[in-house]
């Protein structure tokens, strides 16, 4: 009883996460209009398969298309739609993907390029979105260095890299049409020729892009050494500028021992403050204590962490594209293996089996798909949020964290009327 107590207080406690979790799920369902394996098609198909008849078209037009008619109908097993042809493609579909791909043979293949692209998109706005808290954070602690010598050079380091591969999906998305689908360039080549300079002329996706993709890499180039020297050699500066410091911060737990950080700095910011008083327990910290080489060293090693996972922590928003893949196959054979065989049953014997069938399906799918999968793609993004994302602004270093809570705030307020 007390187990099942605590399973349960555990999903009440993350009823608000669970409740974001679905709305979530909807969302991206309506995105790749996907509902246990089957499209919902809310607005209509943009494709048109009677226009591919020869008798839709006059007969000087037909000389120039290659066209259906009932014999190819009836001895082909694949038919392909041509968009260059009139009247078989009216425009994309309004939200989300286009319910003819369900019948597609080559869906997966679509799909997979699709999911692999908005896993990347979400993850870089994800990540970048996590430098800029880190941005609020150096503001909060009054360390505004920290912006002009950490977070700009990190977001110019992502966005010029990655946000130029961001900008080429969506230039493309946008440029190329389906008629002009076989004539547009690779992303990947592109992407791949932004670093290697090929010396042959590419088709490229713009006019200047060679001339754009060479200033982005320069502009990277020219922050990593920033990332990497800046802070440090600034801490130097301001610690041969002065002689000792008093430790004295309001809103600020210092949270190593004399830190060289605050050694450097906090005598500083209080002249810069106006805060000329120093408080009681103030303590005087002596230059000796100042290491220029640890401060080096943290940084170098916190700037190589961060070029190298902007690469790998990219690629680790994947795992988006592979749960999304995983989920849909699987729907894809509860409703081959279960249900399209109750569908298919005589209407004798029909109803009587499609009982069972619809009855196993539900079981199947509530345990199965929402719950295991639901779990897993739940775990995942947990461990995209604790690593990938945290880490861009958050720093352990000593000082608990305590999540906010009503009932720890009632204790607070009572030890201070205490």
């Amino acid at each position: 009883l007390s187990q099942s107590q605590e399973i349960m207080r555990m999903f009440f406690n993350g009823r608000y996460i669970l409740l974001l979790m679905g709305l979530f799920s909807v969302y991206t369902g309506l995105i790749y209009n996907d509902c246990f394996s089957k499209s919902v098609n809310l607005f209509g198909s943009g494709w048109n398969v009677s226009a591919m008849y020869g008798a839709a078209h006059a007969p000087s037009e037909r000389k120039k298309m290659v066209l259906w008619n009932d014999s190819v109908v009836r001895h082909n097993r694949v038919l392909q739609l041509d968009p260059s042809i009139p009247g078989v493609f009216r425009g994309p579909y309004p939200l989300g993907i286009d319910p003819i791909w369900n019948l597609a043979t080559n869906r997966l293949t679509f799909l997979n390029s699709f999911k692999m692209k908005m896993s990347v998109i979400l993850g870089i706005i994800h990540m970048t979105f996590g430098v800029i808290l880190g941005i609020f954070n150096h503001l909060h602690f009054r360390k505004k260095f920290n912006i002009y010598l950490v977070s700009i050079p990190e977001l110019l380091f992502m966005l010029c890299i990655f946000g130029h591969l961001i900008f080429m999906i969506v230039y493309k998305w946008l440029l190329y049409s389906a008629e002009t689908s076989r004539v547009a360039p690779s992303i990947l080549i592109e992407f791949i020729n932004m670093f290697l300079f090929p010396t042959s002329e590419t088709n490229g996706l713009y006019p200047g892009q060679e001339h754009v993709q060479r200033l982005l890499l320069v502009v990277t180039a020219l922050s990593v050494p920033v990332l990497f020297l800046g802070k440090p050699l600034f801490l130097l500066w301001l610690h041969n500028g002065r002689s000792c410091f008093g430790v004295s911060r309001s809103g600020y737990t210092l949270v190593r021992k004399d830190s060289e950080e605050e050694v450097s700095l906090l005598g500083s910011q209080d002249i810069e403050e106006g805060n000329h008083q120093m408080e009681d327990g103030c303590r005087e910290v002596t230059c000796e204590e100042f290491n220029f080489g640890e401060i080096l060293m943290t940084q170098v090693i916190h700037s190589i962490e961060y070029c190298l996972g902007c690469i790998s922590n990219t690629a680790s928003y994947l795992r988006l594209w592979a749960l999304s893949l995983a989920h849909a196959q699987l729907s894809d054979v509860l409703w081959a293996m279960l249900m399209r065989v109750g569908l298919r049953v005589d209407t004798t014997y029909g109803v009587l089996l499609l009982l069972p069938v619809i009855a196993l399906f539900a079981v199947l799918t509530i345990f199965i798909l929402l719950i295991m999968e639901g779990l897993s793609a739940f775990l995942h993004a947990i461990r995209l949020h604790w690593v990938e994302f945290q880490n861009k602004f958050y720093v352990g270093a000593g000082t608990k964290f305590v999540p906010f809570s009503f009932r720890l705030l009632s204790s607070k307020f009572s030890d201070d009327m205490a």
